[in-house]
């Protein structure tokens, strides 16, 4: 018999199917293993009558675009056949709705649903930016450290596929490459800093200072203002397959750096401090990034996400996309400091997924993208914290099969009291994000 709790989910959901809206098209059901939903309202959003939805709206509409341009059927997930049957409707609007014709949009068309790992009720949320830092498309006396594009022999496991088995893949790491008719693991950051891709015409611009270098890898994009005045935009293009190793975890654990102190800020002014000690350092981290020159973007737009469109500056969320399909839609609701304070403060919207990384993992995580220069990368070096996430569900999936297909019960959700009240700020190292290593998973596409 199932239980009582989940009997009530079910009925609940039969009743919105009942209620109105736009029919379910039975596309499928939500198939996260080791989670669990819990359907709620709209007004049961903190905050959602007071968002702009109108500023996530035009970028969840260019992400339909994109969606809909995707030719690989076969490959096609629940959540994606549901969003194809939402996207026209939503491109048959103008890109800039106003937030009350968006806020309709999205409550004609979705149903709110909290997502948590099972026996969890809060997931993670990080910030990323896009860095911007002096640089030049020479090596010169005052720019000497590179940037490197792909190399040519480097293999991804995610390009190989299930092929990585027969190919005697190394059962660490993301890629490799042939030695001597062997698949071994590619070279790590403390091999290619000593020159083990030197001299083969891979630099693609060159920076005055490792630190950038370092940390441009962890975000995975940057703007590279040149010598005589122009910008150059350098975005992710792929990733050595070595796993990421949080370096200001190690500064907490030696005590240099006190847990509630950590920042992005504080693990640079230690490298600056001690460079040898900070050359040793992020060289724990074996991880390493490689990059592209774009050619298209305006000097003012956003940095370009995994789904190959433009971010939105505090709308676009990274996510875990072996979980989740580009362009799906998260109501968030944390207490993140946005300020430099100890308080947080309280931070409800709505956010649509347009990225991902390679320390995005889970069905609740979450990478914010604060935008482009320092100011940005101040704040996003301060996240991480805790924050309940709600999935915004296409009326096309079915509820009644998310509600039967559920084998455990749900964790009550949040006393009406608190119902208001995101989850409190937590100080905690704010470096394992698209702040993490290797930032994307694959290359942009």
């Amino acid at each position: 018999m199932p239980h009582l709790r989940h009997a009530k989910l079910y009925l609940a959901c039969c009743s919105m199917l009942l209620s109105g809206g736009i029919a379910s098209a039975n596309v499928g059901s939500l198939n996260f293993s080791d989670a669990q939903y819990e359907f709620v309202s709209f007004a049961d959003l903190a905050g959602w009558n007071e968002d702009k939805q109108g500023e996530v709206f035009a970028g969840f509409r260019r992400s339909c675009e994109v969606l809909l341009r995707r030719k690989d059927a076969a490959s096609v997930r629940p959540m994606e056949s549901a969003l194809r049957e939402v996207c026209p409707r939503a491109l048959a609007l103008p890109e800039k709705t106003d937030d009350a014709a968006a806020k309709k949009f999205f409550e004609t068309n979705f149903r709110p649903v909290r997502i948590s790992k099972l026996g969890e009720t809060t997931g993670l949320l990080t910030g990323y930016y896009e860095p911007e830092v002096e640089g030049s498309l020479t090596l010169t006396e005052g720019f000497t450290v590179p940037l490197y594009r792909r190399p040519p022999e480097l293999i991804s496991k995610a390009r190989l596929g299930k092929r990585y088995l027969r190919a005697g893949f190394p059962s660490t790491g993301g890629a490799g490459h042939r030695v001597n008719g062997k698949l071994v693991e590619y070279h790590d950051r403390a091999a290619i800093e000593d020159g083990a891709l030197a001299n083969r015409g891979l630099e693609i611009v060159w920076l005055r200072d490792k630190a950038d270098a370092f940390f441009i890898q962890i975000q995975g994009s940057a703007r590279i203002l040149l010598p005589d005045g122009k910008l150059v935009r350098v975005n992710y293009a792929a990733h050595n397959g070595h796993n990421f190793t949080p370096i200001g975890r190690n500064l907490i654990e030696t005590g240099i750096v006190p847990r509630d102190e950590m920042s992005m800020e504080n693990i640079r002014m230690f490298i600056a401090e001690m460079p040898d000690e900070g050359r040793e350092l992020m060289r724990k981290n074996r991880a390493f990034t490689f990059f592209r020159i774009v050619d298209n973007l305006p000097p003012d737009s956003e940095a370009v996400g995994a789904q190959g469109i433009s971010l939105v500056k505090d709308r676009s969320l990274a996510v875990d996309n072996k979980l989740h399909v580009y362009c799906s839609l998260f109501w968030i609701e944390a207490k993140l400091q946005l300020q430099n304070t100890r308080d947080g403060q309280t931070f409800n919207r709505l956010m649509v997924a347009q990225d991902t990384g390679s320390a995005i993992v889970g069905i609740a995580r979450g990478d914010i993208y604060f935008g482009g220069g320092p100011e940005a990368g101040a704040v996003a070096g301060r996240i991480r914290n805790p924050g309940a996430f709600f999935m915004l569900v296409p009326n096309e999936i079915d509820p009644v099969r998310i509600a039967a297909e559920q084998n455990v019960p749900n964790p009550e959700y949040r006393p009406e009291a608190e119902k208001k009240e995101p989850p409190k700020a937590e100080a905690k190292p704010a470096e394992e994000s698209k702040n993490d290593e290797g930032k994307k998973d694959e290359p942009k596409k």
